[in-house]
């Protein structure tokens, strides 16, 4: 079996464990990783997809509420299209709020129609800026839950708004609180207008931004697909990243998720997926068992005539040494490969969906600390049994699957990277 292990699993153990325990709650300083430079990954190539042209505009009929729920000042009218005008600096587009109808409404004076006006506006332009403006039905594989409706209710934010006078300060609560979220902006202001395609490349990441949590945690495991980067996060610092494999495109393509780990699985088994029987398994099952059994599977006949394999773990599974427990509907984790020959290669979109991460070994030795309270030392010697064993969290913790074609590579500046499953063009 290749070896994985860190020269030194307990050095690294111990690195994450103090670099988790004395970073600040607030990221005040730049990314840092526990990597020696000889361990890190090169970054990818800069590729600049091409983007449609033209101009995509959401227009929204005025809808007048019978009842007006708040009453506007001019003063707060004033201040909404303000933060409309202001809206283009985050990628959004001003016309889409009838700035025009409302500067018609202001000058007419207070009352019904300019409450019922700024009203809707308001509302149209918070939940943009909270959610996005793109239809759900064209965020493409995109299954992540964004509480942030719930959390932070537009009437809520419509009666601060108001009760302030500054509208453009309240919405900044909504606001992603990522970085690059920041660093997209400054992109975007310093780009100019004439070069529209990559105007629309930091548009479509700055949209992709608003259909996460504003807030991502104090810790979580973040993997951007197209970068082929995963990344452990705490306390805003980066406490250690690794070169992934990722799903090929079509219809294996990895999907966008935001799932709750539960734990680490060492030394696992695997249960072959029926896309995959179907694919490979079944017909190495029917022509040479023999070799079936050599490789690890067993199965079982399904009513119907399918099969239910399983492999045990050992050197040959294919999920590796380990896999991080994160259940969902969709069967997509991060583990381990046998295959690690493949982390060489720059372009990696080549898995049927699911994260395959190099140093996977550091990598649970990392979450046992951070997130099964284990000590460094036991940690590090986790795999040394050679058991299948599943090691909870206490804690549970994010991870975000998501799919950036601009972000930072984890030096604080930002990188293009290839669209490679066509998504950017439905990002309006």
């Amino acid at each position: 079996m290749m070896r994985i292990f860190p020269s030194n699993p307990q050095s690294v153990a111990l690195a994450a464990l103090a670099l988790v325990a004395s970073a600040p709650l607030a990221a005040q300083n730049a990314p840092v990783s526990i990597l020696p430079p000889s361990a890190q990954p090169a970054p990818p190539a800069s590729v600049l997809p091409p983007l449609p042209s033209g101009d995509q505009q959401i227009v929204r009929p005025i809808v007048m509420p019978t009842k007006p729920v708040a009453v506007w000042t001019k003063a707060a009218a004033v201040s909404l299209l303000a933060a409309i005008r202001a809206s283009e600096s985050h990628g959004l587009k001003p016309v889409d709020y009838q700035p025009e109808a409302l500067s018609a409404a202001i000058a007419a004076g207070e009352g019904e129609a300019l409450n019922a006006l700024a009203t809707t506006i308001f509302g149209h332009l918070a939940s943009d800026m909270r959610e996005g403006r793109t239809p759900s039905s064209a965020r493409v594989q995109w299954f992540v839950r964004d509480p942030d409706a719930q959390l932070m209710p537009t009437e809520t934010l419509m009666m601060q708004a108001i009760a302030s006078g500054n509208v453009e300060a309240t919405l900044k609560q909504v606001e992603p609180k990522h970085p690059d979220y920041a660093a997209l902006k400054a992109a975007l202001a310093a780009t100019p207008v004439t070069d529209a395609t990559r105007r629309n490349l930091i548009m479509t990441n700055l949209e992709r931004w608003r259909w996460l949590p504003a807030d991502l945690g104090l810790r979580y495991v973040w993997t951007n697909v197209p970068e082929y980067q995963l990344r452990v996060i705490a306390r805003g610092k980066i406490v250690s990243h690794y070169r992934t494999v990722v799903g090929k495109p079509g219809r294996t393509a990895t999907p966008q998720l935001a799932e709750m780990a539960t734990g680490i699985v060492v030394h696992p088994t695997w249960t072959v997926p029926q896309s995959i029987i179907k694919e490979s398994v079944g017909a190495l099952i029917r022509n040479s068992p023999g070799a079936a059994k050599a490789r690890g599977y067993t199965w079982t006949n399904l009513p119907g005539g399918g099969l239910s394999v399983v492999q045990k773990y050992g050197p040959g599974n294919s999920l590796g040494m380990m896999k991080v427990d994160m259940p969902n509907a969709h069967a997509i984790f991060v583990h381990d490969t046998n295959a690690r020959g493949l982390f060489a290669r720059p372009a990696r979109a080549l898995s049927h969906g699911c994260i395959r991460s190099e140093r996977a070994v550091e990598l649970a030795i990392v979450l046992a600390i951070m997130q099964a309270g284990m000590p460094s030392e036991e940690a590090a010697n986790l795999f040394k049994a050679g058991e299948n064993t599943k090691v909870p969290f206490t804690e549970k913790i994010p991870v975000y699957i998501n799919y950036f074609t601009m972000a930072s590579s984890g030096d604080g500046k930002l990188a293009t990277f290839a669209d490679i499953y066509g998504r950017d063009k439905a990002v309006v």
